[in-house]
């Protein structure tokens, strides 16, 4: 448990006594002797100069550092396994072509992501199809680019599979995507392993016994194994685990009665970050290994063979490596009620707190460590009440002009992204080792406009 003192201003947990800003900063980020935050080497101050707000910084060396803490636990171990990078999270070329040098598989969920994927000369064999509802045209492209493996969800999707490699005389490799009745400890909205869920087959039901059962008369459908996904921003190993014994219990039932073989076992992904200093995620190491000895032991219990893992990490690749640089403008004091500064961006740069309630912490970037004074609760400039980024964060006294820096928006910052109010999306910088790439540009006011149409046309 961490608890913080409101006079000392510091976080006292296990074993450590620190600031919020040492909390919170993660990779290459620092506090420089200009008493700036830098990332990857360089100053954002820097960074708002030459790139101006709200702009979305990546610290690409904690990106790295991430995948190779998946992937290295499994190989100390002697497990083999493919980490697929959830890309649901942050999607972009540069990205993409990071990763597939780091020997990543990708998971995509739409004809979009795949599109990118392709363009960026992601290798075919290591993308995963995802999603509860994929069109005939986006499988086709898919089938095109000969991707390694679709994750099946339903019987149409099962069917339009079925009769598209029938008529190419193409195999596929296919997971089917259960629901185990396994139910992270997150928020209701994206839970997605329990019985009630828009997603896989149910188990309970015997909706995927009849997958199963579909798939050995489909010639050109090769069933490689299961795929379960339970939850969002899990602190724990317990539910993974659960899953786990579920998930092979059931192998086994069918094992012997139809002969099934399990030969992947995609356990999704679903790893905890932390997004204010309270969070206590657990390392990486830590469910990695979790997860190993679970199914390890399993396999032994119930003498079945040793299955490939596969994991999808999303956030917990990009989610801390992500910040968000914007500029203080108007402020609003109620007395005895409430101090409002706004920034220059808001919910449609981040509309997670609007939609889940999702909490952040952030710091000025330009006054780094000077001492905090107010409490501020912090406004975007949309036209909505419920534009809300952070409740009540403690800053030094702030002016205009100021860098506020929000951390941890690595994930489902972009990537869920829109125009409301006609705002323009804002540039996405990547920086390692002092240098700065900039990987999607600022949006104009001129590319908003791009496929409407006036009625005055010709």
């Amino acid at each position: 448990m961490i608890y913080y003192d409101t006079v000392s201003k510091v976080y006292y947990g296990v074993g450590s006594i620190m600031t919020m800003n040492e909390r919170m900063l993660t990779g290459t980020m620092k506090i420089n002797a200009k008493n700036h935050l830098e990332i990857g080497g360089v100053d954002t101050v820097d960074l708002v100069q030459k790139y101006g707000t709200p702009v979305y910084v990546y610290d690409i060396a904690r990106v790295k550092e991430q995948a190779d803490k998946f992937k290295k636990t499994f190989k100390q171990k002697n497990v083999k396994a493919q980490v697929a990078y959830a890309s649901k999270a942050f999607s972009s070329l540069a990205l993409y072509q990071i990763l597939a040098k780091e020997d990543v598989s990708l998971d995509v969920v739409s004809g979009g992501e795949l599109y990118t994927a392709i363009q960026a000369g992601f290798p075919s064999q290591r993308i995963h199809f995802h999603g509860n509802n994929k069109s005939e045209s986006e499988i086709e492209a898919a089938l095109d680019y000969q991707i390694g493996c679709f994750v099946v969800d339903n019987f149409y999707e099962l069917e339009m599979l079925d009769r598209l490699s029938r008529e190419r005389e193409q195999m596929i490799n296919v997971l089917i995507r259960v629901t185990p009745g396994v139910e992270a400890h997150t928020h209701e909205y994206i839970s997605t392993g329990q019985v009630d869920s828009k997603f896989g087959f149910d188990l309970n039901s015997g909706q995927a016994q009849k997958a199963l059962q579909s798939i050995a008369g489909m010639p050109y459908i090769e069933l490689l194994g299961l795929h379960s996904h339970i939850g969002s921003q899990i602190f724990e190993t317990e539910g993974f685990t659960m899953a786990i014994e579920t998930l092979l219990k059931q192998a086994k039932q069918w094992q012997e009665d139809f002969g099934f073989e399990l030969k992947v076992l995609n356990l999704g992904g679903g790893f905890g970050i932390r997004y204010i200093p309270e969070d206590e995620p657990l390392a990486i190491e830590e469910h990695t290994t979790a997860i190993i000895e679970s199914v390890e032991s399993s396999i032994k219990e119930l003498q079945l063979s040793m299955p490939e893992i596969w994991i999808e990490p999303g956030r917990s690749l990009v989610g801390d490596a992500g910040v968000t640089l914007y500029q203080i403008g108007s402020q609003k004091k109620i007395p005895d009620v409430r101090q409002y500064l706004a920034v220059d961006g808001g919910m449609a740069d981040n509309i997670r707190p609007a939609l889940y309630d999702a909490k952040y912490t952030g710091i000025l970037a330009n006054r780094a460590n000077d001492a905090t004074e107010e409490t501020y609760s912090i406004a975007g400039k949309a036209c909505e009440s419920g534009d809300m980024l952070i409740w009540d964060l403690p800053l030094p006294k702030a002016e205009s002009k100021d860098i506020l820096a929000i951390f941890s928006t690595g994930a489902y910052g972009y990537a869920m992204a829109s125009n409301y109010n006609r705002i323009p999306r804002p540039p996405v910088v990547f920086v390692e080792n002092g240098k700065d790439f900039l990987a999607i540009k600022r949006e104009t006011y001129a590319d908003m406009l791009r496929l409407d149409q006036s009625i005055n046309a010709e």
